[in-house]
């Protein structure tokens, strides 16, 4: 790892680490695609999902029945 990125990445896990603590899920899995821009959020792995819900501002909910095992998150760079 280029050690110039190192004060970059630590700066920004600590800036994440309140939203970690608290996010719903006590295990979890992030990808990012940056040539898609999208974000994927997984609760469980193989997610195996069988069903989606999209969002009208391009979030979509990833369910197995009814438990929620995935977010994915359109154009995830354009969000704060």
């Amino acid at each position: 790892m280029d050690t110039t990125l190192v004060p970059e990445v630590s700066d920004a896990v600590v800036h994440a680490i309140p939203f970690l603590i608290d996010f719903p899920a006590k295990r979890f899995w992030v990808d990012y695609d940056q040539e898609a821009d999208v974000l994927y959020i997984s609760l469980d792995r193989p997610q195996q999902a069988t069903d989606t819900e999209m969002s009208d501002d391009g979030i979509l909910l990833r369910f197995r029945d009814r438990q929620l095992v995935g977010i994915t998150i359109l154009d995830a760079s354009t969000r704060s």
